[in-house]
């Protein structure tokens, strides 16, 4: 048996590569983008949604779980200890249901567990239809676009019915690539393809090396994100200031200043503040900001379950707050598997792999999943993805400084849909 290449990066871009021996025909079709940009202008206008079938709610619920149990895998892993976390997770998903398509018994069981996607199938691919088409609803606010394509050997063939869903539901059109004669062509190809999506955010996500004359298909997904703030920040504002990453150890980070009214709440372990981004007639998005009142992390990340984030927001209340929130850029990767496999899809990376539903045949399993990271966060907005909340209420003006570790998501506001999110534990590290 061959094996697999499951390759994500992002401000939001995976790439699926599966490799085995086989020589057949598969049919070429231009890639699918769908992108919206414009000017910012502040407000929050509504907009008509378009209808959201039972299985978009269902896979809004089940991304966010996904997002939590991979946070929380990444952040008890040793190698991750003590630092900077980024990934998106709505990318992450968006891959592996592609995969999942392609995927049967157990293998498919597995990975539909870990994903958290609905039993029934046309629920999923509704949902994740569905959830795509609010994220690229047109703003003149912001850009946020979504891409998804497929990338074959050639000479291979895969079940028509495989290729079809890929394409009517996430809009995974195939290109046809030559892995056995020019495998480091082909890796440069999907690496352009890459930084286009990412505005040149993501370089070199395929290492030298990932494709080879074995590779057979590359899944690639994508999502970029660059808004501005309801409230910007004053650059003249911004000091340097000192950041707690330890109660005894600080660094020196440009610390934003701000004063206005933004979502705002708290309780006994921690203040939780929501940054909107301008979206005028678009999907509204926000960052979502979770700052333990004290420098341990913990009442923060035991914050990143459904039912008590769902009662934080639902207690913000639009009120005056005193922000400091550093700058901060950060750009991560990671190796997937062993994460996913103990999160409990171990048999997708084994001999006993079934992906039949792809091209009929038992040889497929995934060898390797890597992801990458981008976001900017600075006086203007935010580029890469967002999520943000804004509190309002009476009594005395709120300072909210963070400027010790804290944990954050950039959300899709009315789908409640977790695009990306980490911890910042050190500004000054990448």
């Amino acid at each position: 048996m061959k094996g697999i290449i499951l390759i994500f990066s992002g401000i939001g871009i995976l790439v699926l590569a599966l490799i085995l021996a086989g020589l057949a025909a598969c049919g070429t079709a231009p890639q699918n983008t769908t992108s919206v940009s414009g000017e910012h202008v502040a407000g929050d206008a509504g907009i008509p949604r378009p209808d959201m079938p039972d299985g978009a709610d269902n896979m809004m619920g089940g991304n966010n779980r996904f997002a939590f149990d991979l946070y929380r895998r990444l952040a008890t892993d040793p190698a991750h200890a003590g630092g900077n976390l980024f990934f998106s997770p709505y990318s992450i998903s968006s891959a592996l249901a592609i995969t999942y398509e392609g995927a049967c018994g157990t293998t498919a069981d597995e990975i539909g567990a870990v994903l958290h996607l609905p039993t029934n199938d046309t629920l999923q691919r509704e949902g994740f239809a569905a959830i795509d088409a609010v994220l690229n609803q047109g703003s003149g606010n912001y850009t946020l676009c979504t891409a998804n394509a497929l990338w074959a050997e050639e000479t291979y063939s895969f079940l028509p019915d495989y290729i079809d869903a890929a394409a009517r539901w996430y809009g995974a059109n195939v290109t046809n690539l030559d892995f056995i004669e020019s495998p480091e062509g082909s890796r440069e190809t999907i690496n352009r393809w890459v930084e286009e999506q990412t505005e040149d955010k993501i370089r070199d996500l395929l290492p030298p090396g990932s494709i080879d004359p074995l590779t057979r298909l590359v899944i690639t997904n994508a999502i970029y994100f660059k808004g501005t703030w309801v409230e910007q920040f004053d650059p003249t504002e911004t000091t340097e200031e000192e950041f707690r990453v330890a109660p005894n150890e600080t660094v020196t980070v440009p610390m934003m200043h701000g004063d206005a009214v933004y979502p705002y709440t708290e309780t006994d372990t921690l203040q939780v503040l929501e940054m909107p981004y301008a979206h005028g007639n678009g999907t509204k998005l926000a960052m979502l900001v979770l700052l333990p009142k004290e420098d341990n992390l913990t009442a923060a990340e035991e914050a990143l379950d459904a039912e008590r984030l769902a009662g934080l927001r639902k207690s913000l209340v639009s009120q005056n707050v005193r922000v400091f929130f550093p700058k901060f850029t950060l750009e991560t990767g990671y190796s997937l598997p062993p994460a996913l496999a103990a999160m409990g899809m171990p048999t997708a990376f084994t001999d006993d792999a079934d992906l039949s539903g792809m091209d009929d045949t038992s040889n497929l399993f995934i060898t390797g999943v890597f992801h990458k990271a981008f976001v900017d966060v600075n006086e203007e907005g935010t580029e890469a993805a967002a999520a943000t909340g804004v509190v309002a209420g009476g009594g005395a003006t709120p300072v909210f400084r963070a400027d010790h570790p804290f944990v954050f998501l950039i959300t899709e506001k009315d789908s409640d849909t977790i695009l990306f999110m980490g911890r910042v534990v050190n500004p000054e590290s990448p």
